[in-house]
């Protein structure tokens, strides 16, 4: 028997969007492509500037959220030929890492983390960066293109001076989507929704909060609609909205997240 059988199952991220219906209908459930991200872009020309201040050695700690990020920011520090200047700024400084990709990426450049978190979330590099004084220090926090308030309360709470570096930018997704979104939520037409990163939860609450409904979408989904995460980070996003029921693969793979939703079906029968 196919487990998703009679199920719909929104997939609100933009990539690979045609892979991920082909497994949904490969599983007998019905896809629905309801993007709740928008669009992302690489913003150069602040990108330029803000390497031009980082190289100047005036920062104590690097905090980096991801993997790409990390790699764009190299990237751009070389091709303003200030590639040598900007590793000899990580390297005297002290560097916090969040995710397994993150640190990978550092250890390419040659550089070793001080502190990483210990389970792939915000909250878990909070943890342990709690062991440090910020007071008064200078910090280059490396974000994604959407805010993390977890780490931004956390600094300002500790009185350090900290400047927000975000390499790309993301564009609010349509609201006549996100109002059809809510609105099926709503109505019981949708049975699962397929998370595939951490901004598409957020954009979904803020939407949902910004109509009322931020409430009712949570017990949606603490009751009747499953919430899928393509991994830690986006499931730390959702939890951070009420979220509590999570289905999460073992894998951080797009697929396998679709393939977990099938083994939660099935256990649940």
């Amino acid at each position: 028997m196919k487990r998703l059988e009679g199920k719909t199952v929104a997939l609100v991220g933009q990539r690979k969007v045609e892979e991920i219906s082909k497994i949904v209908e490969n599983l007998g459930g019905t896809p629905l492509v309801r993007p709740a991200q928008g669009t992302i872009f690489l913003d150069d020309t602040h990108l330029e500037a803000d390497i031009k201040e980082l190289v100047k050695g005036n920062y104590d700690w690097f905090i980096f959220t991801t993997g790409v990020g990390t790699e764009i920011l190299y990237k751009t520090a070389d091709k303003l030929g200030l590639a040598d200047e900007f590793l000899s700024s990580l390297q005297a400084a002290n560097i916090a890492a969040r995710g397994y990709k993150t640190v990978n990426m550092l250890k390419k450049l040659g550089v070793t983390p001080t502190v990483r978190d210990d389970d792939g979330s915000t909250a878990g590099l909070v943890r342990a960066l709690h062991s440090f004084s910020f007071e008064e220090k200078h910090v280059a926090l490396q974000l994604h293109g959407d805010p993390a308030p977890k780490l931004i309360d956390f600094l300002s709470n500790q009185k350090a001076q900290f400047k927000e570096i975000l390499p790309y930018q993301h564009i609010p997704p349509k609201a006549e989507v996100m109002e059809q979104l809510i609105n099926e939520l709503i109505s019981g037409k949708i049975d699962a929704v397929n998370f595939t990163s951490a901004p598409q939860a957020r954009f979904l609450f803020s939407f949902a909060r910004e109509h009322g409904q931020a409430d009712h979408i949570r017990e949606l989904f603490n009751s009747s609609v499953v919430a899928v995460s393509v991994g830690k980070v986006t499931a730390a996003a959702l939890k951070e909205e009420g979220v509590d029921r999570i289905v999460i693969p073992d894998q951080e793979r797009m697929g396998s997240a679709i393939v977990a939703l099938e083994h939660y079906y099935q256990q649940r029968d």
